[in-house]
């Protein structure tokens, strides 16, 4: 693959599909994850197409933005592993997984979809704070410590997915994390004593 970031491939890929999507409601309803289409036709490419499409531009721009940040990074220390072509097949894999626990829950519900790349982009932030927990994210525009944001994260997508609220899934928001998580261990145990030491020694 030389010097080319797959994470700006995803992104660059996410972006054109959603743009297509936006354009074109039949193409957006057949990407997107409707459980029916899934259980009754076999559509098992929903499970996957649907991180490629979002509701509406800042959607998009908020899962992108993301992507682009934290991917280059953890693309870089996957690549070292697993090769390049092991960080898509994480990235393609985390959409899957975290998407499941949704698509099991409203397997028979017609009234239900979900799209949107969160997921995989959780798996891929939450891999990221294990690399460097202390390292500062910016939310609304404030600097906070990544471990920080992480407790809140998973506070919050837990509070909001029992409410059920919202129009957000938070449950693939958990799940993608969960998963970004093991995957990194199960990849590099030596991460979770570098994450550990990492947290009681902080910097900034």
């Amino acid at each position: 693959m030389g010097g080319l970031s797959i994470t700006l491939v995803l992104v660059g890929v996410t972006v054109a599909v959603s743009w297509m999507a936006f354009n074109n409601p039949r193409l957006l309803d057949r990407l997107l994850l409707w459980p029916p289409a899934i259980d009754r036709r076999h559509q098992y490419d929903r499970l996957v197409t649907h991180g490629f499409v979002h509701a509406d531009w800042m959607h998009l721009l908020f899962n992108m933005i993301t992507l682009f940040f934290f991917g280059r990074a953890t693309e870089a220390f996957f690549a070292s592993y697993i090769g390049s072509f092991g960080f898509v097949l994480f990235y393609l894999s985390a959409i899957v997984v975290a998407i499941l626990p949704t698509y099991l829950r409203h397997r028979h519900d017609p009234r239900y979809r979900s799209l949107g790349a969160s997921g995989a982009v959780s798996a891929v932030l939450f891999a990221y704070i294990l690399l460097a927990p202390w390292d500062l994210i910016l939310v609304f525009f404030l600097p906070v410590p990544a471990i920080l944001y992480a407790v809140f994260y998973v506070v919050y997508s837990i509070r909001m997915d029992r409410q059920g609220t919202d129009n957000v899934n938070h449950s693939a928001h958990l799940w993608g994390a969960g998963y970004g998580v093991l995957f990194t261990l199960m990849m590099e145990p030596r991460v979770g004593s570098h994450f550990l030491a990492a947290l009681f020694n902080p910097t900034f």
